[in-house]
């Protein structure tokens, strides 16, 4: 009995098969490769579309995916590199300072920002280095005070400071609207937080906070000293009346002599 349910089971599928129409199965094998040549020209033409918008972006979204792809290379040295330290003392204002070199072999131009603009500023807030160049700069910042339920010297601030590069060709003038008008060449060179010190317990971040302020006000007061004059003096307009005047009198009491002697 068993072999006869499988004969019956196979007739069926036999049956069935057989049954469609031929005309179907023609139809069917032959509209396979129509469609899949049809969904491969689609396929190709979606390729030329996407590569015809490609060449067609701005340069500006080619060169930020470009720069997204390839390391941003560093063209200042900070020292110290990711941090700006502060003496705590709650309810004034304080210093830091940090150290900018340029790295490059071509003038770069560096800008301060910060999230606190009302109470802080940096002292220059941009300039414009040489290859090989160091600028200290100097921060200020006022200290709010502590929360009741906050010890004073574990206060964080949320307070950040970014600086950011551009190259620039040769020497000009420091403008801040170089980093708009050239945006896409401005290079981020690094987030600094906030750090807090104890000003009555020494440690080296405090001993070196205070020699960089000294080193920062020393070329400050360098800078506002008038240049020495290494060429050739110039006499004042009163000296060079003098000497004209001497020089006439001269010549009027030569003529002098002379028309006593003629007589």
């Amino acid at each position: 009995m068993a072999v006869d349910s499988e004969k019956t089971g196979s007739d069926g599928k036999v049956w069935s098969f057989c049954s469609m129409p031929f005309w179907q199965t023609t139809h069917a094998s032959s509209s396979s490769p129509s469609t899949s040549s049809m969904h491969s020209v689609h396929q190709q033409s979606q390729i030329l579309q996407s590569l015809d918008r490609s060449t067609h972006q701005p340069s500006s979204t080619v060169s930020s995916v470009a720069k997204s792809l390839f390391p941003t290379r560093r063209r200042l040295r900070l020292d110290p590199p990711n941090k700006l330290y502060f003496p705590y003392e709650p309810g004034k204002q304080v210093r830091s300072a940090i150290t900018i070199k340029n790295t490059c072999k071509s003038h770069v131009a560096f800008k301060f920002q910060t999230t606190a603009p009302k109470s802080c500023y940096m002292r220059p807030p941009g300039g414009i280095l040489a290859p090989g160049e160091s600028i200290i700069a100097t921060v200020f910042k006022f200290v709010e005070p502590p929360e009741s339920n906050e010890k004073p010297i574990d206060q964080k601030s949320r307070v950040k400071f970014k600086i950011m590069s551009l190259k620039v060709k040769g020497e000009m003038d420091y403008v801040p609207e170089l980093f708009e008008e050239q945006r896409d060449q401005v290079t981020v060179e690094q987030i600094l937080r906030v750090v807090f010190l104890d000003p009555e317990r020494p440690s080296p971040a405090l001993d070196k906070l205070k020699q960089q302020l000294a080193e920062a006000e020393a070329a400050l007061e360098a800078r506002k000293k008038p240049p020495e004059e290494t060429g050739p003096r110039i006499a004042g307009e009163g000296l060079v009346i003098d000497e004209w005047k001497e020089r006439r009198e001269r010549y009027l009491a030569r003529q002098q002599v002379e028309g006593v002697d003629s007589m």
